[in-house]
């Protein structure tokens, strides 16, 4: 017979935040591509290399802790979500129904994942 696994460590909340740091910088950076023109704008091309590289590096030190699954899965579906809204609230981007129902079937997969699994830590 095997022993029960131990439960999985706790991720400090200072992880958390950095992820949500992370997910800002993407969202900021993404937002900005268009304003570049191709990267020939030099303030919005600055904007938008700083807040991806920044967005990097806080998810590259929150790996250390978090299950790189967890990091990528709440850093990309988070961040779609999250530039869905922009783009429809701000830059007048049309949303449909089905449009609508993918971004919810994202946050829905987002929502399991960080309040069902367990594997959280790294």
């Amino acid at each position: 017979m095997s022993e029960p696994s131990p439960p999985p460590a706790s991720v400090p909340p200072l992880y958390w935040a950095l992820l949500v740091l992370a997910i800002v910088a993407e969202v900021i950076a993404t937002t900005m591509l268009k304003s570049t023109e191709g990267f020939t704008r030099l303030w919005p091309s600055v904007v938008v290399i700083v807040c991806y590289e920044t967005a990097f590096i806080l998810l590259a030190v929150c790996v250390k802790r978090i299950a790189v699954g967890v990091v990528y899965a709440l850093w990309s579906g988070v961040g779609v979500a999250l530039v869905t809204a922009v783009a429809w609230l701000w830059l007048g981007q049309p949303l449909d129904a089905a449009g609508l129902l993918g971004v919810g079937l994202i946050v829905a997969g987002v929502v399991v994942l960080n309040g069902f699994s367990r594997t959280t830590a790294a």
